[in-house]
């Protein structure tokens, strides 16, 4: 009887929190070697803030996720979050976004763990703008992410839930290199 080899699935893994302001430094090589050694194939990273994509023969995602935090919380002692996401996933995600008449540079997706009870919050948010949509949160901030009080603390704080934000460039870089896997 021939065996069949299981198949495996193409995913994006952000992490919150690593080589932001000097604290939690991951360097991307040893990250990438961290989850070959986990067994994950065709590891790839993009730039220095936690952004990966993998493929696993793990279906649940919420698992996968676990599974690298842990490991990193073994190997260098960090609390790092991690949220997983399909192809289709990020695709939807992108297809969602409520913001398309407004300044690309200025817009970001905050990617929640899981899909909040509550999607109107009450935030002075100084003119900045977001939608929750699903599990995630789309911000237009006209006057730069630096000032605006819409942070991954406050989300997490308001909705309940873990949250990791990333721009639009990097959101169709993640894109373009798990199409490409």
């Amino acid at each position: 009887m021939k065996r069949t080899q299981p198949t495996n699935m193409i995913y994006i893994a952000i992490l919150r929190g690593i080589n932001v302001s000097g604290s939690k430094k991951l360097p991307m090589v040893e990250l990438r070697e961290l989850l070959s050694n986990l067994g994950f194939t065709e590891v790839q990273t993009y730039i220095q803030s936690g952004n990966v994509v993998l493929k696993s023969s793990e279906k649940n995602q919420e698992k996968l996720g676990n599974q690298i935090a842990q490991a990193i919380k073994k190997q260098y002692d960090y609390d790092v979050p991690v949220l997983v996401k399909t192809i289709g996933q990020w695709k939807t995600a992108i297809a969602n976004n409520p913001f398309t008449e407004g300044d690309i540079s200025k817009q970001a997706i905050t990617f929640l763990a899981t899909i909040p009870e509550e999607t109107t919050i009450d935030i002075d948010s100084k003119g900045d703008q977001f939608k929750i949509i699903n599990s995630e949160v789309y911000l237009y901030c006209p006057n730069g992410f630096g000032r605006s009080k819409l942070s991954n603390n406050l989300f997490e704080r308001k909705l309940k839930t873990q949250a990791t934000t990333r721009n639009w460039r990097t959101i169709y870089k993640l894109l373009d290199l798990a199409e490409a896997l």
